[in-house]
């Protein structure tokens, strides 16, 4: 049976989720067959896997780093929010339909089973099993619930390590009063910290390391240095979601959607130094980019009535009309559309029809099972500026629940663009050709773009976080809590 070890922070985006993928590529390449599991991930950001099931992509990325394929086993709830309030709940890769936040604070002791044959069944297929927790186990009004922090931990019996964010500030007050709002059972499973995002000389960090491993009673197991590493981010947390008026030689702006999903499809695009990608929320941000993007959302029209009513709709149809190409994926291409029907109510919006941006000729109806599905295959004939497209391989996801009138995987009509596929950007030459289009339609050189290999660019990505990671833990104390040594 594996052996475990979980990963708690002192709050959201303390560093858990690279924490954890740096500790799955450590784990891989001390030669150990490792696998990543969070009980409940909250995120808009999803994945299908081979099954057709869907999971958190933060559990993805923690797959890549371990060198294995993405398994629903890993995440086996998904909470994916539809209002302020309220969450699609999915439960091994499948959607149970949409609770507000009191119906399933009630109901998720109800999920424990699920939750334990998934990780029951991974423990039997690995040595290592790297677990995340989610916001910080100091949430007394939460506490009694618990299933992805402390509460989790006493199922599955896992010692603990206590990770906090030096680089907001207060990191020892966040330690210290984390394991203070503890109860004395579950301090006995924290058995060590860790600062995290650290700048600077450590040996001015010492006096207080020394005094918080008083008050703690553990070690402090490490100091990781910040680091810059082109890895997904864990959701609306990223600061790639920040409005910037940053321009460079080829300028690509996505909309900035209310509900927007699975940002991650167009970090192939923002890989190159010659290129930027805004994200844009308001139509004097606009300017004149070279291509606009409608991204996916999990919201399509409740999102589009915040692009008609913010402008931005206006903005964009005038873009388009100058023949500025506009790229809609998912959620996005079906706002492109006539229009989009909801007569079962399926978003839940009070609204069952509206008219779309009128930019494609299709027709979306909300209604029936969530389409999640893998594909691949080639590209048909692609019109306007991204013509080279036509014949090209591509790979992807697809994650939604209303249906359009789509003869083809890549719609297209003059210079605008639309696709249910997540990942699109991904496959080898997609992005490259994209890319070089807009070059050449600028009279820009195209060579002065630097071709990417996604896929290799990611590994190393992963080999300087696991190295970061490495030269910051003491990873013979890691060893011997995950050895139950100490």
């Amino acid at each position: 049976m594996a052996k475990c070890i979980m990963i708690q922070g002192t709050m959201s985006n303390a560093g858990k989720s690279l924490l954890t993928a740096g500790l799955c590529r450590i784990f891989r390449q001390d030669g150990y067959r490792v696998a990543p599991f969070k009980s409940q991930n909250m995120a808009l950001n999803s994945f299908v896997t081979s099954d057709g099931r869907e999971m958190g992509r933060a559990q993805v990325v923690q797959a890549e780093a371990a060198g294995i394929r993405p398994d629903v086993r890993m995440n086996p709830i998904l909470l994916k929010p539809t209002t302020n309030v309220g969450s699609q709940v999915i439960v091994n890769g499948k959607a149970l339909g949409t609770m507000n936040a009191m119906e399933y604070y009630r109901r998720k002791r109800e999920f424990i089973p699920a939750i334990l044959e998934a990780y029951h069944a991974l423990e039997e297929e690995f040595d290592i099993i790297v677990i995340e927790g989610a916001g910080s186990p100091a949430e007394i009004n939460l506490k009694q619930e618990d299933i992805v922090n402390m509460g989790l931990a006493k199922l599955v019996d896992a010692p603990v390590l206590l990770v906090g964010d030096i680089d907001r500030g207060g990191v020892f007050a966040q330690l210290y009063g984390t394991v203070a709002l503890l109860e004395d059972d579950e301090k006995s499973r924290i058995k060590g910290t860790i600062v995290n995002k650290f700048r600077g000389d450590r040996k001015i960090l010492e006096p207080g390391i020394r005094i918080l491993e008083e008050l703690c009673g553990v070690p402090v197991v490490g100091v990781i240095p910040y680091v810059h590493v082109d890895i997904e981010d864990e959701d609306s947390l990223s600061s790639r979601l920040q409005d910037s008026q940053t321009r460079k030689p080829v300028d690509i702006a996505v909309i900035r959607l209310p509900k927007l999903s699975n940002f991650t499809d167009f970090s192939p695009l923002d890989r190159n130094e010659q290129v930027s990608v805004r994200y844009v929320g308001k139509p004097e941000d606009l300017h004149d980019p070279d291509m606009i993007i409608l991204p996916g959302t999990k919201s399509t029209i409740a999102d589009l009535l915040w692009l008609r009513q913010s402008g931005l709709e206006s903005a964009v149809l005038k873009a388009a009309d100058r023949g500025t190409p506009v790229f809609g994926i998912c959620g996005g291409y079906q706002m492109l559309g006539k229009r989009i029907c909801d007569p079962e109510q399926v978003e839940a919006s009070g609204i069952d029809d509206i008219r779309g941006l009128g930019l494609l000729p299709h027709e979306t109806v909300f209604s029936g099972e969530k389409v999640l599905k893998q594909a691949q295959g080639t590209f048909g004939s692609v019109a306007g500026i991204f013509s080279p497209l036509s014949g090209m391989h591509y790979s992807g996801y697809e994650i939604h629940m209303g249906r359009s009138e789509a003869q083809q995987i890549l719609a297209s009509r003059g210079n605008v663009y639309g696709t249910y596929l997540h990942g699109i950007f991904d496959a080898p030459g997609i992005a490259d050709t994209i890319l070089h289009a807009l070059c050449r339609k600028k009279g820009i050189d195209p060579t002065s773009l630097t071709t990417m290999d996604t896929t290799a660019w990611k590994e190393r990505q992963y080999d300087l976080l696991a190295d970061t990671v490495r030269s910051g833990l003491d990873m013979d104390l890691v060893y011997r809590v995950l050895n139950r040594e100490v």
